[in-house]
């Protein structure tokens, strides 16, 4: 007599949709991004938005919120215009859905809407939705799925950062590479800033002296972390961070880019209420950033942020030649933010 195995309790029924790498979304009528990976979902989003784009830059573009849906809203969204132009829904939340919601969507699968791409986003962070996934999974609706996993091993953050250089065609060494995942071994989000940072600023192949250039040979004294600690207004840990950081041969100027790229991104979320998504894609951002620059804006004034905007502008001019002290220029920028004082103006 043949045995049955059984799955565990729990278990996730085997999908039997295409399965996607983030790097390389493909659109469909359903693409559900499923995983906690923010920094991966929000570009697998973005790859599909420029993909269709691509193919008809008269691409209209909707964003949804599951979880504070007004009943309706799906199937208006996906509802062809009168010149027909194709549509892509995001919809963010999914993961804390109202029930509205979760009917809408269960049904849309049995008739999606001819042109229309319709990419849900659930964390995973709860199992709200699981009957909308499993049927997403099961075929219905002809979806495919991107999953993004956490990233946690220095492996995989080894892999994502190389990913990020092949993507934009670009060469680093295997040192660099390495100096570099160690240096954001504890923010996935912010190694991918500094990928990009390097890609940007850098022409040539990127080397591990210029790694060490832009953010120290220390892991805990990076460019970033200064910034951070001295944002969260720590101002004696953000001192001896930055005296690290210089110790280990860290460059002046990047470290204030760090400074300037953090406070520029608070200034322009600053007094806004617009929900994360719709704010980012509205200033070109990712969710992310806008989530991070609100979290880092706790406790500063607008008058306060002007006030740190001016002394990294004033640092970055002292630093490039503008003072025969480049040391004290960024400490004096470091207790400005710290203490959100005008000290040494």
């Amino acid at each position: 007599m043949a045995t049955r195995t059984r799955r565990p309790a729990g278990a996730r029924p085997a999908s039997k949709i295409p399965q996607l790498p983030w790097r390389s979304p493909q659109p469909a009528p359903i693409v559900l991004v499923s995983g906690p990976e923010e920094v991966c979902a929000e570009r697998a989003i973005a790859g599909l938005r420029d993909y269709l784009r691509a193919e008809d830059p008269s691409l209209e573009v909707s964003d949804v919120r599951a979880d504070a849906y007004a009943p309706g809203t799906l199937l208006s969204v996906t509802s062809p215009s009168l010149f027909g132009e194709p549509r892509l829904v995001r919809v963010a939340g999914v993961e804390k859905c109202t029930d509205e919601f979760l009917a809408e969507a269960i049904s849309y699968l049995s008739h999606p809407q001819e042109g229309a791409t319709v990419v849900l986003r659930h964390t995973g962070a709860s199992v709200r939705g699981k009957k909308l996934l499993d049927a997403i999974r099961s075929g219905t609706g002809g979806g495919v799925e991107i999953a993004c996993a956490a990233v946690k091993r220095d492996s995989d953050r080894y892999d994502f950062a190389a990913g990020e250089f092949q993507a934009a065609k670009r060469r680093i060494a295997p040192a660099a590479l390495r100096a570099l995942t160690s240096a954001f071994a504890d923010d996935l989000t912010e190694l991918a800033a500094a990928c990009q940072q390097l890609i940007a600023d850098v022409e040539g192949d990127v080397t591990e002296a210029v790694v060490q250039r832009y953010y120290g040979g220390r892991v805990e004294t990076s460019s970033f972390v200064v910034a951070d600690t001295a944002i969260a207004g720590r101002y004696g840990e953000a001192l001896i961070a930055l005296r690290h950081a210089l110790a280990s041969g860290a460059d002046p100027v990047p470290m204030v880019a760090a400074f300037a790229m953090k406070l520029r991104t608070m200034a322009r979320v600053v007094g806004v209420r617009e929900g994360s998504a719709s704010l980012a894609a509205r200033l070109g951002m990712k969710d992310w950033q806008v989530d991070r620059a609100r979290r880092d804006l706790v406790g500063w004034t607008e008058a306060q942020l002007g006030l740190a905007i001016q002394a990294a502008a004033r640092a970055d001019a002292e630093v490039k030649g503008a003072s025969r002290d480049p040391v004290f220029a960024l400490e004096r920028l470091v207790t400005v933010v710290a203490t959100r004082s005008p000290f040494g103006s």
